[in-house]
């Protein structure tokens, strides 16, 4: 039984997980919208929206906080410099996940997550 457990596991193991979340949360960056699975979305969501916030707190330690869990030079800086600028008053609700269709092949919900 579930009872309150914390996270989704997506059917991989914890190594697989993070880096499937960090390239992810990469093409989030680099693209500004991207469409992946309603599971995988929402475990995104809790991960990124971390990201932004740490990543609001500018300065050089958000730079590391930030890059050590991206490990991309160009997402870290972009995410740090251009992105979370943008959410400074807001205080979370940094996505939207929005339903689109059932995947034709396994019948896997889809959705799109973007940045709000």
């Amino acid at each position: 039984m579930r009872h309150k457990h914390g996270y989704r596991k997506l059917s991989r193991t914890s190594a697989h997980r993070a880096a499937l979340l960090k390239n992810l949360a990469i093409a989030l960056t680099e693209h500004g919208r991207i469409e992946t699975t309603l599971p995988k979305a929402k475990e995104l969501r809790r991960y990124y929206e971390r990201l932004i916030t740490k990543a609001s707190a500018g300065g050089s330690n958000a730079h590391r906080a930030v890059f050590a869990l991206l490990q991309s030079k160009a997402s870290t800086q972009k995410l740090v410099e251009e992105i979370a600028p943008e959410y400074k008053e807001r205080s979370g609700g940094y996505t939207r996940i929005i339903k689109t269709r059932t995947r034709r092949g396994d019948a896997a919900p889809m959705a799109i997550i973007e940045l709000v």
